[in-house]
């Protein structure tokens, strides 16, 4: 089934990523963690329809989604920071094989944090213990959320900069040893999200530490 949105507010988030709401139709339900696919209304862009995950949580009125702009990749993520009030996508049914399994460690890269925003929003609001998240992105500027991260009482956050980081970052990229330095029980469910290449490394290094396959959580499938 095909949903009609309607955008009702876009501001920046870094300086190359977007957050946008819009109305959120009847009968579009989802778990925190999925997405969809939109679709811009505008010529050209209609057929372009790309996954994009809901940051909003699942009880919330309204649609929400934190988008990074690639202004070198023609179609939708270079149109975003031109949409307006108004406008219009077209949203498909939810996906996604990222979906909550209770408290455990967060392991982003850039963009990939946005499954974990509904998820981690939906721990707080229902007083779940503490997950721990580790983020990482080239800069400090590129760290989307940096301040609601640090605010919540249900995230234990680490934030790793590969380039230029304040002295309250990790430097660095995410490897085994930080992996084994961060965390400690191995019997919770870690999720993984970002660049194919990070996904890939950080569920072998997590595999040559004894977490079970069974606990690993990616798009690829739980």
């Amino acid at each position: 089934m095909t949903h009609t949105l309607t955008l009702q507010e876009i501001t920046p988030v870094t300086p190359d990523t977007y957050k946008l709401t819009f109305n959120r139709p009847d009968g579009f339900n989802f778990e925190a963690g999925q997405a969809t696919e939109l679709a811009i209304q505008k010529d050209g862009l209609r057929d372009e329809g790309r996954p994009f995950t809901m940051t909003s949580r699942p009880n919330d009125s309204h649609l929400e989604f934190v988008i990074k702009s690639y202004p070198d990749h023609d179609g939708v993520t270079k149109e975003i920071p031109n949409l307006g009030m108004t406008d219009q996508v077209t949203a498909t049914d939810p996906f996604g094989a990222i979906t909550d399994h209770g408290p455990g460690v967060f392991i982003a890269g850039g963009a990939g944090i946005t499954p974990f925003i509904s998820i981690l929003r939906k721990h707080q609001e229902m007083g779940e213990a503490p997950s721990k998240l580790i983020f990482a992105n080239e800069t400090m500027d590129d760290i989307i959320l940096q301040e609601m991260w640090q605010s919540m009482p249900a995230v234990d956050e680490t934030f790793v900069v590969s380039q230029n980081p304040a002295d309250t970052v990790r430097e660095g990229r995410i490897d085994k040893s930080m992996l084994e330095e961060l965390v400690a029980d191995k019997q919770q469910p870690f999720y993984i999200c970002g660049p194919g290449g990070m996904v890939d490394a950080v569920r072998d290094s997590l595999k040559e530490m004894g977490v079970a396959e069974d606990h690993i959580i990616t798009e690829d499938g739980w």
